[in-house]
């Protein structure tokens, strides 16, 4: 599968695995990212963090939950991408009351679709990694915003700036 440039990025249309917790009971939707926009009729914000339960990954998930409201006000949906399993999706979900829906790409179909596996730097160590990224797409699913190597703390005010401005 080829990779495709920032500029043009489009949803893709194989299924991923969407972890949500409605009511207390976790839902497993295999859709794809592109049915999803269209069925809901609400621009995505999809973004790409390392691994459940870290500082970092924690700080972004906790802040897009405190600010879901003002994301929906807006007319988007917010989903968060990891390598992490189902399993640790639900565990970071109750853990953190977390009231976003989470992907889980075991397998980095996505990560690599969107091209965010890149080689890092971790403490003098070249190690290959998952770069935090986030890309905006309106309802018709067309790219308006990207940005990688993103600073988890604040993120969210930020990209609410830029959406709103």
């Amino acid at each position: 599968m080829a990779k495709p440039t920032t500029e043009s990025i489009v949803l893709p249309n194989f299924p991923v695995t969407i972890v949500r917790n409605l009511d207390n009971n976790f839902i497993h939707d295999d859709i794809s990212l592109k049915e999803l926009v269209q069925h809901t009729d609400k621009g995505l914000i999809l973004y790409f963090y390392p691994k459940d339960s870290t500082p970092g990954c924690t700080t972004q998930a906790t802040e897009f939950t405190e600010h879901l409201n003002a994301f929906d006000t807006l007319g988007y949906d917010i989903i968060g991408v990891s390598r992490d399993s189902v399993e640790s999706h639900e565990k970071f979900i109750t853990k953190y009351d977390l009231q976003i829906s989470l992907i889980s790409d075991s397998d980095e179909k996505l990560c690599q679709y969107f091209d965010v596996i890149k080689e890092k730097n971790m403490y003098g160590k070249t190690t290959i990694g998952l770069v935090r990224s986030a890309f905006v797409f309106n309802k018709d699913g067309e790219l308006t915003h990207a940005q990688r190597n993103l600073r988890a703390k604040g993120y969210t005010e930020r990209l609410l700036d830029t959406l709103t401005s």
